[in-house]
């Protein structure tokens, strides 16, 4: 029987959601572009990708593991709530389907690779029409029964650490080699807040990378002072109808003038859990699914050690 999403029940199973994007990007700016294909293409992200995969494996035991991709990297529904949301990073609109987000030139030929590398190794590859891949991890972490291990170095997904579910991100300081395991305790630490509390404060504090405004004036340690003093997000702005709470004059009045954008900004901000994932095997392979496609991919490709090192990790 498949392990799908809906058949995952053995609560000892550990599953690993790779936010695929950010890391074949870091791999990308990571790996030399003079590690190249027998044809002269650029194939360090492709590399940089495996060897990460490679040594998460190794080093994390998982015994499921999904790529989680970008369908739609900019969801119209986002954009409907904060038109800013993503502007920045769009090389070309789209009367129809996504906009084209700006990659580096060397970097776009190399995902059609990934793909179907991942597809010949049998390794589950998600993307969900109208989603990012955050929210494609955030359904599967939703419908976890076991222990959840998040691999991105995207900060957003720090909102679904939860200690009692067993749900942490890791997050790559440099490499995989070097990983801020995040818990509750290290949310509290660095940020004074919990998984839910930090998209509070990452909406409040706002994220000019993903072309999110904020509220005024209002930076992190100012958020998470507020979120320490009211709770979360509502009890703030149910501060800003009291005169009697602790809010400075121009905190009352930042926050009141931000409401339009404090109404909408969670649905953007929230990772969805609902996404309509399919049914899909989630368990780690050992051994290819398609041993020739992936044998004809390495030679085209020249992935060497790169995709060796990782076929012997998977099957052992």
């Amino acid at each position: 029987m498949m392990r799908g999403v809906t058949q995952q029940t053995q609560t000892s199973r550990r599953i690993m959601l790779l936010d695929t994007a950010s890391l074949y990007f870091r791999a990308y700016f990571g790996v030399p572009d003079s590690v190249k294909a027998p044809d002269g293409t650029p194939v360090n992200a492709v590399r940089g990708l495996l060897e990460f995969i490679d040594r998460l494996v190794r080093d994390r035991h998982p015994d499921d593991l999904v790529a989680c991709m970008d369908a739609d990297w900019r969801p119209q529904w986002r954009v409907d709530l904060i038109p800013s949301y993503k502007a920045h990073r769009v090389a070309e609109e789209r009367e129809t389907g996504p906009d084209e987000e700006e990659v580096p030139d060397t970097l776009s030929p190399q995902v059609p690779i990934i793909e179907d590398v991942l597809d010949a190794l049998g390794i589950a590859r998600v993307g969900v029409a109208g989603y990012e891949a955050d929210d494609v991890i955030g359904t599967f972490t939703a419908r976890a029964t076991g222990p959840v291990d998040i691999i991105t170095g995207d900060r957003d997904l720090f909102q679904l650490v939860d200690d009692k579910r067993q749900v942490r991100v890791l997050y790559p300081l440099k490499g995989v080699g070097n990983m801020q395991l995040t818990d509750e305790a290290l949310l509290r630490e660095k940020y004074a807040v919990d998984g839910p509390g930090y998209a509070d404060l990452a909406l409040l504090r706002g994220d000019p990378s993903d072309g999110l405004p904020g509220v005024p004036g209002i930076g992190e340690k100012t958020a998470a002072k507020l979120l320490a003093e009211f709770g979360d997000l509502a009890g703030i702005m149910a501060a800003v109808d009291d005169p009697k709470a602790k809010l400075t004059p121009s905190q009352r009045r930042r926050l009141d003038e931000a409401r339009p954008y404090v109404a909408v900004a969670p649905k953007v901000i929230k990772v969805a859990d609902d996404a309509p994932l399919p049914v899909v095997d989630t368990a780690l392979p050992s051994a290819p699914r398609d041993p020739a496609a992936l044998e004809e991919l390495a030679v085209r490709w020249g992935l060497g050690g790169s995709l060796q090192r990782l076929l012997v990790t998977l099957g052992s």
